[in-house]
């Protein structure tokens, strides 16, 4: 593999990481608030406490020298353990009997944080004795060189979003060249989500397009479809929120943009999705891994159809989602899986909120369960 044609879109390697950190070491104050906003910072022995936590993070910083150490002792050593800790009850994961720890992987998931989901998965793979996994994220959240640092030291792999239609499709290609390659030549597992941006709407649908750009990245070399699906092992896989931080801002969004036919971000309006998603109340998370996609297909579609058939039955449901899903449709079919569950609570949630954007929210965490009984008539 030619990683030079690619050093635009791929993680840092090499010299690139030293000097990615040395970068993001001339900003500790930016560290020091990026750990305030996922952990307690408001007494004089939390902020102690932060400062040398701060601190462990530099010096650990000056020994990294590849993608994995800073997963490990950076993301999975330090961040995602206090993220956990500050607003998540449970973090669980299965169906890791279905991967190796020898061969790399397309994972393929259902996208709900902006952030967390791929970093979860690389928490589970890391807990699950696997090879961590590069991850593909649109440039849009590229918003400065300190970020862009910490994606790309995080195993960032750039999608350009914002090019032209035939700029864009060329790159597509070079950016599906990129992901078989590293996994057929590298043997190195990547992420991307099943469709571009997060499902506000809770319904989980794979574009066939990804799929269908793979094979067409490796068509010129005589590689049928057939041999580019089974070559890159594509694992689908179900990221289960229990609750949605964002589950109001995604509402109002897709409200506003049904109504006035679109919705255009404001500046900073990912950033504080980020933000929120990180910090907010989360519930119980699970990462549930499916068995790697083999077989003849005669398309894309089928592809894409296996990867909505398994994450959608492997969708960890719950109370949540039960609850809303009897709530909507006024039954009583879930009432014995949340029995313990406080509705007056969660319906409190969204108290004061207009009627449309409340229904499209509550629809959001019952859209869930629709996919999971479609998907077992199949």
């Amino acid at each position: 593999m030619d990683l030079t044609q690619y050093k635009d879109i791929a993680p840092y390697r090499g010299q690139d990481v030293r000097d990615a950190i040395t970068r993001v070491l001339a900003n500790k104050d930016a560290i020091h608030k990026i750990l305030a906003s996922v952990g307690p910072a408001q007494t004089e022995e939390q902020q102690l406490l932060l400062s040398k936590y701060s601190q462990h993070i530099v010096n650990m910083l000056d020994q990294v020298t590849n993608y994995d150490e800073f997963q490990k002792h950076i993301t999975a050593g330090v961040f995602l353990p206090a993220i956990i800790k500050k607003s998540v009850d449970t973090f669980s994961f299965s169906g890791m009997e279905h991967t190796t720890k020898e061969k790399a992987y397309l994972f393929m998931s259902n996208h709900r944080d902006i952030v967390l989901d791929c970093a979860l998965i690389d928490m589970a793979l890391l807990k699950g004795d696997r090879m961590l996994c590069e991850m593909a994220i649109g440039d849009n959240l590229l918003t400065n060189q300190f970020v862009t640092d910490l994606f790309k030291l995080n195993g960032g792999v750039t999608v350009k979003r914002t090019l032209p239609m035939r700029e864009k499709y060329l790159e597509s290609i070079r950016l599906s060249s990129y992901f078989v390659e590293l996994i057929t030549e590298e043997n190195k597992s990547i992420w991307v989500a099943q469709k571009s941006g997060r499902a506000k709407d809770g319904l989980d649908v794979t574009t066939p397009a990804i799929i269908k750009m793979l094979h067409l990245s490796q068509k010129s070399k005589g590689i049928t479809f057939n041999e580019v699906v089974n070559n890159c092992r594509i694992v689908p896989v179900a990221v289960s929120y229990e609750y949605d931080p964002c589950d109001l801002i995604k509402a109002g969004e897709e409200v506003a943009r049904i109504n006035r036919g679109d919705h255009t971000k404001k500046r900073y309006e990912d950033l504080i999705s980020i933000s929120r998603g990180l910090k907010g109340y989360k519930g119980n998370i699970h990462i549930a891994f499916g068995k790697p996609i083999a077989g003849e297909f005669e398309n894309s579609d089928q592809v894409a159809q296996e990867v909505d058939r398994q994450i959608h039955t492997l969708y960890h449901l719950w109370p949540t989602n039960l609850f809303a899903y009897d709530y909507l449709e006024n039954s009583t079919r879930f009432a014995a899986s949340y029995q313990d569950f406080d509705k007056e609570a969660f319906l409190y949630r969204f108290k004061g909120v207009r009627e449309d954007v409340y229904r499209f929210a509550l629809n959001a965490y019952a859209n869930p369960v629709r996919s999971y009984l479609a998907a077992q008539k199949d």
